[in-house]
This record gives C-alpha cells, structure tokens and sequence, in this order.
C-alpha cells in the first residue's frame, strides 16, 4: 500500500473520524475500508488539506498504521478499546517487538530514578523493549538507560507526533534513531492534555508483556496506569523500596507483583519471555 495513501488513511480518521471508539469498531469490521469511506466523505478542501499533510509526514519519515491492518501490533489490538490508528517514527519491526512498560513520578526520587534506570539496563539485556512515555523522571530515565545499554526503546507520546523533539542533555547524548520508535495515537498536530497522557497510558500497557510501577502515589497518572494494566488482565511489577510507596502498595493490595531488587526484577521479567498467560507471574 502506498504510505501516503495510508497516512491520507489516517490523517482523515484522527481529523474526521467519529470518535476514537467508534472509528475502532469499524476498522476490526472494515479494515482499511473504515478509513477510506472517511476520506472519500470529506469536502475538497479537506480532502486537498489531508493529502498535503500526508506528504509532509511522510517526507518527514512519519508512517501510519492502521487497526485491522496485519501491521498493527496484536497485543495493542487485543485491548477493550484499541486507538484506531498509529503514526509512528522509527524501525517499523519495533511495533511488534515484545517489550517492558515502565511508569513513574515526573518527580521520582533518587532511588526511584536509578531503578527506573535498572528497568531499562533490565530489559534490554533480555533483548525487550523497554516502553514508556518520555515525560520528565521516571519515563527519561527508563529511555535513557535502554538506549545507553545498547536496547530499543518505545516512545509513547502524550500529544501529536509533529511535536515529538530529541530532548537535549543526557537523552541527546544516547539517542540512537535506529534502536527508538516513537508512536502517538493522536492527530499529529494534536498538544498535550492531561486528558491524552491519561489515554496514551492504554498504549503502553498494550504494548507490552507487562507494566513496572517504579513510584505511585496515593493518586494521580502512576496508579491509575497500574490499576487500568490490571483492569486489563496485564501483570503489573511493583516495585518494594526501603520505603514503599503508597501507590505502590495500593497495587500490591490488587494483584500486583512485587520486586525487591535489581535480580529480582530481572527474574520475574525473564519469566515473561516463558508464560505470557494472566497477570500472576509464574517464576521458573
């Protein structure tokens, strides 16, 4: 398929489309053809405004993929409610690539930031890919780390990908393009919400075998990823510190699985790799 007729695809179902729900229900009914009947609805001049902006993705190096398509990634479609439609930057194989969620706090402490940067040394060495969101704390860390180490990192972005920029310092210094995939499930000029960080978080459960919670608090983005993953039958990985943070133990209290090391972390993520089934990890 012609990449700028798929980007055409899906610039009109992210500008155009009904909802983010009801364009997915068409797309596992219809395929490709839920979009195509969207841009075969639009006026001329929407028309003329999408195929322009189609080229200016791609020639940017920006792809599509849509849902129902045999490119979209099966754990992501797996989900209650998948996003209809992905653009994406990077190594393409990296969408089906088995990866590692990792979620914190924007101000992570110390010791929340070094593990951070443990799950990203961690899943590299086991040859996954280490999936987080690219804001502040945490989500840096866990990127940086995967890249210094030599593995890949997945780029789930809160806000249209057009907005996506290499951050400078020690993010810069690792950044490797071939080993990063940057993905928004967004138009790709859309800003950042509170409300699009919360709903990116259901891409990165999805994306992976499973969601390590460095540091949740009592409320807020952390705990509410931790508990959707859990809602969603997705093993959730809590992290157990000296001091246990509230979030932390809230998720334990629900199912979650605690790791109380660097080893112990790498063993329960390595079980991974050998019983995907549930969110009660299996050690073997």
């Amino acid at each position: 398929m012609d990449q700028v007729m798929k980007l055409m695809w899906a610039v009109a179902g992210s500008r155009h489309g009904r909802g983010d729900a009801h364009l997915a229900k068409q797309a596992r009914q219809h395929g490709a053809a839920a979009f195509e009947d969207i841009l075969a609805r639009l006026s001329p001049e929407d028309f003329d405004a999408t195929a322009s902006e189609a080229k200016d993705l791609a020639a940017q190096g920006i792809s599509a993929v849509l849902l129902g398509s045999s490119e979209y990634p099966e754990s992501l479609a797996e989900l209650r409610s998948p996003p209809p439609l992905l653009f994406y930057r990077g190594p393409s194989e990296m969408l089906k690539m088995a990866g590692i969620g990792v979620c914190g706090s924007r101000s992570a402490s110390e010791v929340g930031l070094r593990a951070a940067a443990a799950c990203g040394e961690i899943t590299s060495r086991l040859g996954l890919a280490a999936v987080s969101g690219y804001a502040r704390g945490v989500d840096m860390a866990t990127h940086i780390s995967a890249l210094r180490s030599g593995g890949s990192t997945v780029i789930v972005l809160p806000e249209g990908i057009r907005h996506f920029r290499v951050k400078r310092g020690d993010f810069a210094d690792a950044w490797d393009p071939k080993r990063a995939l940057i993905v928004s499930q967004f138009a790709p000029s859309r800003p950042w919400s509170a409300g699009s960080a919360m709903a990116r978080n259901a891409v990165i459960i999805g994306l992976s075998l499973a969601l390590v919670v460095v540091e949740a608090g009592e409320k807020g983005g952390t705990l509410a990823a931790g508990t959707k993953a859990l809602s969603l039958n997705k093993r959730v990985i809590a992290l157990e510190f000296t001091e246990i943070p509230r979030g932390n133990v809230a998720l334990l209290r629900r199912g979650a699985i605690p790791a109380k090391s660097a080893p112990d972390l790498s063993k329960r993520i390595a079980s991974l790799q050998k019983d995907h089934a549930g969110n009660q990890l299996k050690l073997v």
